[in-house]
Order: C-alpha cells, then sequence, then structure tokens
C-alpha cells in the first residue's frame, strides 16, 4: 500500500503542490498524512501516527526530502526504522533516494557511511583540540569561582556566620541555600579557615584551604 507524507512550516502555506504530486505518484488521499511544522522541531504528530500504521510491505513517498527530514542524520534513522519493518522509501524530488531500487540502496548506505565519517572527523577535531589546548595549559571545563548571585550568598552566609553566631541551619534557610557543602564552600570562599595545628576556626582569604594556620602557630611556621 502507497503512503504520503507532507509537511508545510506554517499554517499559510499551501500544501497543495506536495499532495498533488503524492496523488500522482498513486498515493490514495486517504494514506497522506500532513503536519504543520517548522523543520527544526522534533514534534510532528501525523508522521509519528501514520509511522505507526505502516505495514511490511508498504511504501512511503514525500515529494521531498526536507519535508520529512530534520537532517542527514535524521534521514537515516528513519530509513533505519523503515527497513526493520520492511517499508519502502522514496523522495519524488530526490530519486537518487529510493529504497525500492537497488541504487537507491546505495545511496542511502553511501549516505550512513559521509554521515559517520563526518562524526569521526568531529572526534579527532575536538580531541585534538583538547591535547593541544593542555599542552598550552589552557584551564578546560568550567570556570572556577562564584556567579554574582551565588557570591552574595556567600558574602550574607559569612556575615550571619560571624557576626550573628547562628546555627548552619538557621542560615541556610535565611540565605536559601540546600545543602551544608554549599554552605561551607561559600564560607571557604569568604575566608573561613581551619587551623591546621589546633584546628580552630579563622577568618583568611589569603592561605590555603589545606594549609592555613592561624596567627599563633602562623608566627610558630616562621
Amino acid at each position: 500500500m502507497l503512503f504520503g507524507y507532507v509537511r508545510v512550516s506554517t499554517r499559510t502555506q499551501n500544501p497543495s503542490l506536495q499532495i498533488d504530486a503524492l496523488l500522482k505518484e498513486g498515493v490514495p488521499e486517504k494514506n497522506i498524512y500532513r503536519d504543520v511544522s517548522s523543520g527544526a522541531k522534533a514534534e510532528r504528530y501525523d508522521l509519528d501516527l501514520m509511522i505507526s500504521r505502516l505495514r511490511e510491505g508498504d511504501t512511503l513517498i514525500v515529494w521531498k526530502l526536507d519535508r520529512i527530514a530534520r537532517s542527514i542524520s535524521h534521514l537515516l534513522k528513519l530509513v533505519d526504522q523503515f527497513e526493520k519493518i520492511g517499508i519502502k522509501f522514496k523522495s519524488i524530488n530526490d530519486p537518487f533516494v529510493d529504497t525500492t531500487s537497488a541504487h537507491g540502496k546505495f545511496v542511502v548506505t553511501l549516505f550512513g557511511a559521509v554521515a559517520q565519517l563526518e562524526r569521526d572527523i568531529i572526534i579527532e577535531r575536538t580531541t585534538a583540540g583538547l591535547k593541544s589546548a593542555r599542552r598550552r595549559g589552557v584551564q578546560l571545563g568550567r570556570k572556577k569561582g562564584l556567579g554574582k548571585e551565588a557570591r552574595q550568598k556567600s558574602i550574607l552566609a559569612a556575615s550571619y556566620y560571624k557576626e550573628n553566631n547562628l546555627p548552619i541551619i538557621d542560615i541556610m534557610k535565611l540565605v536559601g541555600i540546600k545543602s551544608k557543602p554549599t554552605l561551607y564552600k561559600y564560607l571557604a570562599i569568604q575566608g573561613r579557615r581551619n587551623c591546621k595545628e589546633c584546628e580552630i576556626i579563622f577568618w583568611d582569604q589569603e592561605q590555603g584551604l589545606e594549609s592555613a594556620f592561624c596567627k599563633k602557630h602562623l608566627k610558630k611556621k616562621k
């Protein structure tokens, strides 16, 4: 049985050209499914409905490839899906894509090889770029530090902690922090330290977390 699929980007566009071409190919009008959707959108109700009704031995016809596929990878995914259930596929204006013929099947296979080659090249370039960046000492990943809102929270949290001597749970509620590790991270950024010798809490943004010493033990170190 023949099926046809039509897509226009907006409701003001006329699908008659596509429909007439499908009718000329012998597709019954009741078997023509239509969507109004931009090429970038993945949601296509009638396409999904039509695919659910296709059966082994059916043939799906479209006016042009861009009416059904959003990209080469999407086209290959659809063709693979059709092949698994025994559906033939052809495009009126792209006769090189026609899985009803041996030549058309070869072209689709070639598309798949080209798409895989493109993916491999992208991966290779990305890997080479990362290695080059590391050799130059470029820091990869998210930048360290806090955003504006987080930094304001850290200042406020440190203020409550130092001046009001509030319990940790109360500070979290007042500042809008959901976890203790986040709160302690904010406090550390604002200078909260534990002396490596006596473990007393003091404030000093200049010293690192792992090797911080209170004034008493800092003098001894010197």
